[in-house]
């Protein structure tokens, strides 16, 4: 990954979403660019305007965590914005003093007992993910609500193949557009916190390759924290459901999320959840008789 420039990037965008009445300055008539000027930041960050452009090309060696604050409070960023602006300052400070790292270890195994936690909730699927979007375990349920992600992919499924390679993905999540939102700025997260991953820049650069959505929702450097909200899913044996999710750190492997899924009481979705449990109790039924003959 291209640190600096992604940097650069970052906090222009950031600059191009804040016009200058929402700071209360005086936005004049004649303006080149959209949103803030580099000097309106500076401004707004109590800094010079040639060291805040210097920050802003990947300048950051020496520079402390009160003027990233400060330049974060002038963009109006949010807690995972200001979180992502940090990652991306430290990874541009540790290239450009030591040379590329390995980063975060990106093949993080499952923990012992995980898989045998999420098994016992039967009624709620779950699945457990890595950074770059890789299910790398889910309880029946959760391979279920998944099914197509799984049975179309070769190896470990990852979510961002499926939902921008895939022609199934616009079917299985009705809300498509949010889905790629929201997985490329998951993906952004990750890339500034494991920079030198070859599995987070390999996945980044073949789909940057392979699909213009992926390169223009890339382009915008939008992050975000997926840890509680609303998801849509179709699937082809139950339906529509509409399940609320919990996503929750893995502390004993660092880099893996749990997300939960539940289904509002007396709703459709609900009912949807419980053929949804039958159809893959089915299922299981006849891939083990298939074994069996085989066998």
């Amino acid at each position: 990954m291209e640190i600096a420039k992604d940097l650069r990037d970052f906090l222009m965008t950031r600059r191009a979403k804040i016009t200058p009445d929402q700071v209360g300055l005086v936005s004049g008539r004649r303006r080149r660019v959209p949103g803030l000027r580099r000097e309106e930041v500076a401004i707004l960050a109590g800094v010079s305007t040639e060291y805040y452009v210097q920050i802003e090309r990947g300048q950051v060696a020496g520079v402390s965590d009160e003027i990233l604050h400060a330049i974060a409070t002038a963009l109006q960023l949010d807690d995972v914005e200001t979180a992502h602006l940090f990652d991306l300052a430290r990874a541009t400070t540790k290239h450009a003093g030591k040379g590329p790292g390995r980063g975060r270890t990106m093949r993080q195994s499952v923990p012992e007992g995980l898989q045998a936690l999420i098994d016992t909730m039967v009624t709620a699927p779950a699945i457990v993910q890595n950074g770059h979007l890789d299910i790398v375990a889910a309880n029946a349920l959760g391979r279920a609500l998944y099914s197509d992600v799984f049975d179309r992919s070769t190896g470990t499924p990852n979510l961002a193949r499926f939902i921008f390679l895939d022609d199934r993905a616009e079917e299985t999540f009705p809300d498509w557009e949010k889905a790629a939102d929201d997985s490329v700025a998951l993906l952004h997260v990750e890339a500034a916190r494991a920079p030198y991953s070859k599995a987070v820049t390999g996945l980044v650069g073949d789909l940057a390759t392979r699909s213009e959505p992926f390169r223009t929702r890339w382009a915008e450097h939008d992050v975000v924290a997926h840890r509680r909200g609303t998801k849509q899913f179709h699937h082809h044996a139950v339906g529509d459901l509409a399940l609320r999710f919990e996503g929750l750190d893995v502390l004993s492997s660092a880099g893996l999320t749990l997300t939960g899924y539940t289904a509002e009481p007396g709703s459709p979705s609900q009912q949807a959840l419980q053929l949804l449990a039958s159809w893959a109790a089915t299922e299981a039924t006849r891939e083990g008789e298939s074994h069996v003959r085989s066998e």
